[in-house]
């Protein structure tokens, strides 16, 4: 077909929508559709261009966080209905705005009744038409777990829970389950038999052997002797499995509704099966009909070693399911594509791809549907407003070859938005071949929040933090350290998995046949503890260099770590890892080398995860402000050369990817870092203020086996995330009360995470109490209480600094390269700390309110003053409101500017040069200067001076080599109008105009 400009066919082979800014919104049952819609047109007029939507898909009941996913293909019922959520999408609509949807393709959560597909497994084992959905190994090394699946979800020891009779048979519809508390365990419907042939001869005394009821109760009997076995993997034995166990259940419970007799009978046996307390004998008849099910309930702690099913990091409850399977891409994806054609979902945010089997693959066949979904769908529309020249059938066809030549042109066409969450490590790049718009903006938040960060004051920190916590810590040690915890404490079951994978390997060859199982285990753990990104991307495909260099690097370092292990068994797995087979090894071998790799990549991701941002990350606290996820704790501060070096290669790579500085996974809030930062300024102050709240408080601390607790670096963290999380203001002593128990809550989850005195698996009850007692001794208001005197005052001069610092990287976020994100209620000051801290509901009537006074403000005072009087207010949060209303509607203005714009660094001259980050953005005609100011202890030592005029910033200035003397720019913020100069042989703007009044600066060019 010949394609002309403007045509129908053009029209339906529109470009993806590229948000211009999102809003993350957390839905749940407090926060659904409803509530959603009914701030649309407030993220409007705020500038915002996407709501960036969290996982809405049926939950677990009670969910707050949308990730335990029981069913991918239906609403969330307790965020809202198919009309609320029509409501919402209706309103979207209306204000030109879309959705990103966050997905999650990795797990789904398994225990809830209401996941359909894990109960028909537990019911149907491998028969069922959903053993494949999971990735379960229905033979493990535990030969007594055969085609079973271990489910760890007792408080108990088997025997004892089920003597005290927390586990019970129970009867509903023609079924029976196993009752634990909430949860219910389907029986196989083939064991129904015993329970029902218990006590026939009672009942043969009951009914007569002609009565209908007995005749039908044995012929159920017999309809259930004659289902295929729960192992029967047959697909037409499967089907009719699937069919006659649903029509013996329909019998069973006509019968026991129609015969009182057969009701009784029944309902005596489950009570004989329960047992009788005291009477061990009596649970003889429970305990065998469990032993004969498709799974094997069991004591919680077990699944750290013998679990046979894979887990989304160590969490028992949600389940891995094998997306890379066609099928099961298809039945999971289905709801989200059918919203994707119909327009209502723009723009897919997929949650932890690492965990997949392929994430390559997965992203290929994801862009794909979504391509086809969307122009289907605006075929059907459009053919109904024009008459088209040819046959849908025709059209689809050509529209499939299309595609496929312009993949075969480029591999990496990306039709749809997408972003992927990815966590890279220091310098890693995204893979190439993943066809996403980029990450969702960790790398860009770790280099802004760096530049806020006093890099020469390193030592002193390092120092300061040794000397308080009296302790010489080295992260790469505690870092290795914490990843080998995780796999021994928590995914012990996955890395023996692995190496049984592994040692099958190793037995097809005869020089590597006698590497014990034990060596092969010590290898995996090693080369897993020093790996320096979270996985490696082999597949079918090959490996690529930068690949094979993280292997090198961890095999090399795993070697030197411990040279009691022989070199050959690392070299053995070396080899394996980089897909250098053996010379004997056929196709199909090759094969089960290539699935051990792939099985290794799913590993490593989290293991990383949890053994660096929930362990280490709660361990190294030298400046926590750093300890952020894809952060380098190690690495004090970022320069600014790269700062603008990332923005540059964002730019040039990545433009459409999102940038943040606050998530739902953030560990502190965007502002909560903002005031952290401002520690790395004064090192002398800091030290003193330490040892004079060590001192203060030294008496609060009860002696838990020998040991003051806290200890010394929970101590240190403590005042830290007082520092960064005290409110502005707190009205009354409820108030109060709310914020200490935020911070109770904050400590316990992060001395659990560290894992050193306590931990989430073994909780040390006595020492928590005593880490409780000392906060709130601490945190006690009255009047003598010297340590919150001292604490004030210190702290009230960190928040002034903070205030601007925050300003400062939010304006970078809005000018850098990339889309940026907000999360829910960072418009204003935000001070929450890790979830669930930052899941709290949004106080939008107040933000809606503050919006409505700006704009009533900025309609009666001129914008220079209203920019003035906002920044001595500035403790309210509405300047940063103004800051992000201003800024991101102008971008929305003239997105192509901050899409396909240049990036250009300036150059800052005079005496304070380190204190300014400065850059332009252009294209064609439009020119537009960004500038904003850091480290600001040294800019104002006095924080009740406005970092703003001549007295503040003297005669520096920025280089404006893209300008001519006498070139013109308005400030967006203010509307004034300042005037490049030639001045020391530069074009040049002073910086005391550009900061004249107010403390960040966004200028455009007028002509």
């Amino acid at each position: 077909m010949n394609r002309k400009k403007g045509s129908v066919e053009e029209q339906i082979l529109l470009v993806p929508h590229i948000p211009v800014s999102t809003y993350r919104l957390q839905f749940n049952r407090h926060f659904g559709f409803s509530s959603a819609r009914d701030i649309v047109r407030y993220l409007k007029d705020l500038g915002i261009s996407d709501i960036y939507s969290s996982p809405y898909f049926k939950t677990k009941e009670g969910s707050l966080h949308g990730y335990d996913i029981v069913d991918p293909n239906s609403l969330n019922p307790e965020v809202g209905s198919e009309s609320e959520y029509g409501e919402l999408i209706s309103e979207l609509d209306r204000c030109g705005m879309g959705q990103l949807l966050d997905i999650v393709p990795n797990h789904m959560c398994v225990d809830s009744k209401d996941n359909a597909w894990w109960m028909d497994v537990l019911e149907n084992g491998p028969s069922s038409v959903y053993s494949s959905y999971f990735d379960i190994d229905w033979d493990p090394l535990k030969k007594e777990l055969k085609d079973k699946i271990l489910l760890p979800v007792l408080g108990e020891q088997y025997g004892i829970v089920l003597e005290r009779q927390e586990m019970r048979l129970c009867f509903d519809e023609g079924a029976f389950f196993i009752c634990y508390y909430d949860q219910n365990f389907p029986v196989v419907p083939k064991t129904y038999i015993s329970i029902l042939r218990h006590r026939m001869d009672y009942l043969e005394g009951v009914l007569t052997p002609d009565n209908e009821h007995f005749i039908e109760l044995l012929s159920i009997i017999t309809a259930l002797d004659h289902l295929p076995s729960y192992t029967e993997t047959d697909p037409e034995k499967v089907s009719e499995r699937s069919r006659e166990k649903e029509i013996i259940k329909k019998r069973l419970w006509t019968l026991y509704n129609i015969s009182p007799d057969i009701a009784d009978f029944l309902n005596e046996n489950i009570r004989i099966f329960n047992g009788t307390q005291g009477e061990a004998e009596s649970f003889n008849l429970l305990d065998e009909l469990l032993g004969m099910q498709a799974y094997r309930l069991a004591y919680w702690r077990v699944a750290t070693e013998e679990i046979n099913y894979r887990r989304f990091f160590d969490v028992n409850g949600l389940a891995a399911i094998r997306v890379e399977d066609p099928v099961v891409f298809h039945s999971t994806h289905e709801m989200v594509l059918r919203l994707i054609g119909e327009g209502k979902v723009t723009g897919l945010r997929i949650d932890h791809p690492d965990g997949l089997y392929n994430p390559s693959e997965y992203f290929q066949l994801l862009q794909r549907n979504c391509f086809f979904q969307t122009r289907r769908t605006r075929f059907e529309r459009l053919k109904q407003e024009v008459d088209l020249p040819y046959r849908k059938r025709q059209w689809e066809s050509e529209l499939s070859k299309q595609y496929e030549e312009t993949i075969s042109a480029n591999p990496f066409f990306k039709p749809f938005y997408i972003v992927g969450e990815k966590i890279l490590i220091k310098d890693e790049r995204m893979p190439e071949d993943w066809p996403i718009f980029s990450t969702t903006g960790y790398v860009f938040l770790n280099t802004v929040n760096g530049i806020f960060i006093k890099m020469e004051n390193a030592k002193a920190f390092e120092d300061i933090y040794e000397r308080f916590t009296k302790k010489k810590v080295n992260f790469q040690d505690i870092a290795y350290e914490g990843k080998k915890l995780i796999m021994q404490v928590a995914m012990s079951s996955e890395i023996i998995t692995l190496s049984h994978y592994l040692s099958k390997l190793s037995e097809k060859n005869r020089h590597t046949r006698d590497f014990t199982l034990n060596s092969l285990t010590s290898a995996i753990e090693e080369v897993i503890a020093f790996f320096p990104v979270y996985r490696t991307y082999i597949n079918e495909a090959g490996i690529n260099d930068r690949d094979r260099r993280y292997i090198e690097l961890a095999v090399s370092k795993s070697k030197r770590k411990n040279p009691a292990i022989s070199a050959s068994i690392f070299d053995f797995l070396k080899d394996i890892l980089m897909l250098n087979y053996p010379k004997n090894f056929s196709e199909k071998e090759q094969g089960e080398c290539l699935d051990f790799v792939m099985r290794f990549q799913q590993l490593t991701g989290p293991v990383m995860a949890k053994g660096l941002e929930d362990t280490v990350f709660y361990i190294y606290n030298r400046l926590v402000s750093l300890n952020e996820v894809g952060g380098s704790p190690e690495r004090f501060g970022t320069t600014l050369e790269t700062f603008h070096g990332k923005n540059i290669e964002r730019i040039k790579y990545w433009p459409q990817a999102l940038i943040t500085t606050s998530t739902h996974d953030t560990k502190r809030s965007e502002d909560v870092r903002a005031r952290i930062n401002v520690l790395s300024e004064m090192p002398d102050e800091w030290k003193k203020s330490l040892i004079t709240w060590k001192r203060l408080n030294r008496r609060k601390k009860f002696v838990i086996d020998n040991m003051r607790v806290p200890d010394g670096n929970e101590e240190y963290l403590l005042y830290q995330t007082l520092i960064g999380a005290w409110p502005f203001s707190i009205e009354d002593e409820t108030g109060y009360e709310r914020f200490k128990v935020r911070i109770k809550d904050y400590m316990l989850k992060a001395v659990r995470e560290a894992k050193v005195n306590t931990s989430w698996i073994n909780p040390n009850t006595m020492y928590e109490d005593a880490l409780l007692i000392f906060v709130d001794k601490l945190m006690n208001r009255k009047p003598e209480s010297q340590f919150l005197r001292d604490f004030t005052v210190f702290r009230k001069k960190v928040t002034e600094y903070g205030m601007y610092n925050s300003l400062s990287q939010t304006l970078l976020k809005i000018a850098s390269p990339g889309v940026p994100d907000f999360y829910q209620g960072t418009e204003i000051w935000d001070f929450s700390l890790v979830d669930p801290d930052n899941r709290q509901p949004v106080d939008y009537p107040h933000r809606i309110k503050m919006l409505e006074e700006l704009k009533k403000r900025e309609s009666e005072i001129p914008l220079n003053d209203l920019a003035k009087d906002l920044t001595v207010q500035r403790e309210n949060g509405m300047i940063k409101l103004y800051l992000i209303t201003k800024a991101l509607n102008y971008r929305k203005e003239r997105r192509g500017l901050f899409e396909s714009g240049e990036y250009l660094p300036l150059e800052v001259m005079g005496n304070r040069a380190e204190h300014t980050c400065a850059f332009a953005r252009r294209i064609g005609n439009e020119r537009l200067l960004i500038a904003v100011p850091r480290f600001f202890t040294k800019l104002i030592p006095d924080p009740a001076v406005l970092p703003l005029g001549e007295a503040v910033w003297g005669d520096s200035f920025i280089v404006v080599p893209i300008a001519e003397p006498g070139a013109r720019y308005r400030n967006v913020f203010t509307g004034e109008l300042l005037s490049a100069q030639d001045y020391k042989d530069a074009t040049a703007l002073h910086l005391s105009e550009v900061f004249s009044d107010f403390p960040v600066a966004m200028l455009e060019r007028i002509y």
